[in-house]
This record gives structure tokens, sequence and C-alpha cells, in this order.
């Protein structure tokens, strides 16, 4: 079938070629030599900074080796750069909607939405029911930031020294941080990671997140129950001090329930299935107007302006929407929190899509993700076996690859096909990878995540591993669901 017989309303649905069927090594060997790759990348080479361009081109490495298999086996260089136009084209609402979240979280900074629900977050906490009101303050925090690095890095290790002044220990205090912090990453849409998901399984942000909550909030619920329990029976001393930190945003920032009008109109528009990218720019530009009238002081300092007119509201307001915008306040823990990189922002992350749309169109091209999908079917002929394969995958590639963004990427665009032809809709895919590949890359030393977390929050992997109870049980919550045929989304036929 040459390609002029594609039909235009479905063309993901045909093959692009009809070369010699590839063995299973062939169709492995790119991935292999790509996971091994991005470990030495990661482990012995660059570490945390791997993510700001060396596992991009290591991505287009992969793709050289996948081209290489592809020419031995008659696959033509034009049908290959066909399918990775394809595979980029498919992904464009993704990397605009990533563009707008950017632009919104600046915008929702500088108005003092973000900072106000940090203001009221920090002040549920109660020393007997510490560990959960840390909980639900990261989570509420990483919601807000799309960030579960930033909650750490600043929130987080607060509520480490708060812990320490109760008499809790380290360890426990750092799992309680970590659960609910990557509770609000896979839940915000401002998240990279949540928004790597669905392009990489071919879904929509909205309904991805509608479809994680399925098994994201029961494991939520378990991890509250749990740490209610812990602390009811620990004795704790000492009250939290929390007086500093909000001193600190109030004095930045004009502090008002009004500005949660803002978010509240954003999460109705999602309710009302409003489009994505409508949702954002509205939300984008009621922060822009929010930030004017509630923090003119804010706007005129970002557009290095003594007055507020027209054209300063316009720098002020622009410059958060795209490049790196701070506001600097007295707590030098919580200035790293109240940063935002725009539009700006969001370019390594798009730049990694992109990188790894190349990979998996390349892939796609020379028929390797058929063959392994075929071979995935073969073996595991049940659903359950598909998404259980899928969850060791992304535990493997955590701890091969050691990066949270890989465990998405290679497993994703490897199963998305297999899902597909099981007629499973790529929320169910996009869901695993987030139940099993962003939040179990915080329990890994050697990753990024792992090591990050334990540098910034000053504990051991070891020490707050048992802790981490939202990261460890979301696995076995997915699988759960799986063998039990709950909320498994089937394709619907168009035909």
């Amino acid at each position: 079938m040459d390609s002029q017989n594609i039909t235009p309303s479905k063309p993901q649905d045909e093959e692009i070629i009809k070369n010699k069927e590839l063995n299973i090594w062939e169709a492995l060997l790119p991935i292999i030599i790509l996971v091994g790759m991005l470990f030495y990348n990661v482990s012995f080479a660059f570490g945390d900074d791997a993510l700001s361009g060396s596992n991009q081109f290591i991505l287009l490495l992969g793709a050289a080796v996948a081209a290489i298999v592809g020419f031995f086996n008659k696959v033509s260089y034009k049908q290959m750069m066909e399918e990775v136009a394809n595979n980029i084209k498919s992904t464009a609402v993704a990397l605009l909607i990533l563009l707008m979240v950017g632009s919104l979280a600046g915008t929702w900074l500088i108005s003092g939405i973000i900072p106000t629900m940090i203001y009221y977050g920090l002040q549920i906490l109660n020393p007997t029911i510490f560990l959960a009101a840390c909980v639900i303050i990261c989570a509420i925090i990483s919601i807000a930031t799309g960030s579960s690095w930033t909650t750490s890095a600043t929130v987080g290790i607060a509520l480490i020294g708060i812990g320490d002044t109760l008499g809790i220990g380290a360890g426990m205090t750092a799992g309680a941080v970590i659960s609910g912090a990557y509770f609000g990453d896979k839940m915000s849409p401002l998240s990279d990671t949540t928004n790597l998901a669905p392009a990489m399984a071919g879904g929509e942000l909205f309904s991805h997140i509608r479809y994680m909550t399925y098994t994201t909030v029961p494991t939520i619920i378990i991890t509250l129950i749990i740490f209610i329990i812990i602390g009811l029976t620990l004795d704790t001393t000492g009250t939290p001090e929390i007086g500093e930190q909000l001193t600190a945003i109030g004095d930045a920032f004009n502090i008002t329930p009004w500005l949660f009008i803002v978010p509240v109109i954003v999460i109705g528009l999602i309710i009302k299935k409003t489009p994505p990218l409508v949702a954002l720019l509205i939300g984008t530009l009621l922060g822009g107007i929010a930030a004017i009238i509630a923090q003119p002081e804010i706007v005129m300092s970002i557009a290095e302006s003594k007055i507020m007119d027209f054209k300063t509201a316009y720098i002020g307001v622009m410059k958060a929407m795209t490049v790196d915008t701070a506001v600097v306040t007295s707590s030098e823990e919580l200035n790293d929190l109240f940063t935002s990189g725009g539009m700006n922002g969001m370019l390594g992350t798009i730049w990694l899509i992109v990188c790894a749309m190349v990979f998996g169109g390349i892939m796609d091209a020379i028929g390797a993700l058929s063959r392994i999908s075929k071979a995935l079917l073969s073996l595991f002929d049940s659903i359950f076996g598909l998404f259980a394969s899928t969850v060791a995958s992304c535990l493997a590639l955590n701890v091969t690859a050691s990066d949270q963004y890989l465990a998405i990427v290679v497993p994703g665009k490897m199963y998305a096909k297999a899902f597909k032809e099981k007629g499973l809709a790529p929320e169910n895919l996009s869901r695993t990878l987030e139940d099993s590949g962003t939040v179990t890359s915080v329990l890994v030393p050697w990753n990024t995540c792992g090591a990050y977390q334990s540098g910034v929050l000053g504990v051991p992997v070891a020490d707050y591993f048992f802790f981490a109870i939202f990261n460890y049980i979301s696995p076995f919550m997915t699988l759960l669901f799986a063998a039990f045929n709950i909320k498994i989304k089937q394709l619907v036929n168009k035909k």
C-alpha cells in the first residue's frame, strides 16, 4: 500500500510501509542501545543535568540506530521521515498546551493565586495530624505549581524542620512530603509529566487527568489514613512555627480569598469539557488581569517601571507569560517556590517530546513497534498481562535509565500499539505510565528524582522509602484495577 491510499480521517490507523518483518531482536536492538546510552549519560556523565539536552540528543542517536536497522530492511529515508512528521504532528496540540501551561503558571504566580494557595495551605498544620497535614499541604502546592521538585525544595524543607521540632523522624516527614508532592504533580495540568504521558500514549490532557483520579484518589486516601494512624501513635512535642513563612508571603503579596475566583472558573471550564487550550488561555488571561488588580507593585517590578500604566501592565504580564520571573520574599526557603519559567520554562519538555517523536516515528516506520507489540500480545494474552508488562517496563527504566521522563517516553511509544490492538483507549496507557513511571522514580537512589529529593530534603532514600506510601502503592493500585477490570476504558469504534 502506498502513502496515497491513506485515508485522511485515520492516518494513524494505516501502515505506512510493507517491508520484511523484523525479528524480535532487530526490533529491540534500538531500545536496548538507547537504554544503555541513557543509563551511562545519567549515571556517569550528566546526572541531574541530563534533561537539559543530552538525553534529548541520545533519543536522536537511538533514532539513528533504528534508521540503520530500517535501511538494512529496505525502508527508505523518505518513509521514515514521513512517519516522524506524522508523529510530531500528532503532538502539536500537546506542545501548544505545554506552552500555555507555562504562561498560566507565570500569571498565576505574579497575581498571587499560587502564593494564596500556599498561604492558606500552611495554616492547616496540627501537631497530632502533622504527617497527614504534610501530605495535604504538599499536594495543594504541587497541584498549584505542577512541580514535585519545587514543592520538596521549598515547603518540603520547611516541613522537615517543623517535624524535627515536634520530635518526628525526618524519614517519616520526607515520606509524607514526597507522597503529597507526587500526588499533586500527577494531578496538575501544569506538570510536565502529566502532559508528557498522554502525549506519548496518544491521549488528551484533561481526559488523562480525569481518568487518573480513579486510581490516584483511592491511593492518596489510603496514604492519608495510614499517616493519620501513624500520627496518632506518635508522641509529639512543641508546636509548628510557620509565622515566618506566613509573614514573608503576606509581605510580598496581597493575599485575598478573592483570588480563588480564577482557579474556580478554570476548574468550571474543565468540568464543562471546554477544550484544554481554551480553558488554559482563559485562565492565563484572567491571571494577568488579577495580577494588574491585586499585585500592581509586583507587575511594576517585573516591568522595571515606577508607574502603573498600560505599557507597564502589558510588559509585566507578558514577561510572566513568556520568560523567567521571580518574586523575592524575606524567606530564602520560599524564594525558589515563587519563580516561574513561563513558556520558556516548558521548552525542555517540548524538546524531549519532539526528540521522542523522532525516535518513535522511525521505530514505527521500520516496523519495530508493530513487531514488539505482536510479541507482547503473544506473551500477554490477557489485558492484565499487558498492564503488568507496562508497569514492569516503567520500573525497569527507572532503575536502568535513571530518569522518570524516559520511564514515560520509552514504554509510552513501545506499548501504544499493543494497547490499541487490544481495543484499549490511550487513557489506560497514560494512566499506567504515571502510576508506575512518574511516582516510583523517587524510590530509586540513583534515579535523578531519588538523588534530587534525597539531596534537597537531606534524607537518604532508604530512610524515606517505607514512608513514601503513595509512591509504592500507586503501581499496585493500577494493577488491581486491571486485574478486576475496573474502569478499563475501551476504544470507541467509529466505523
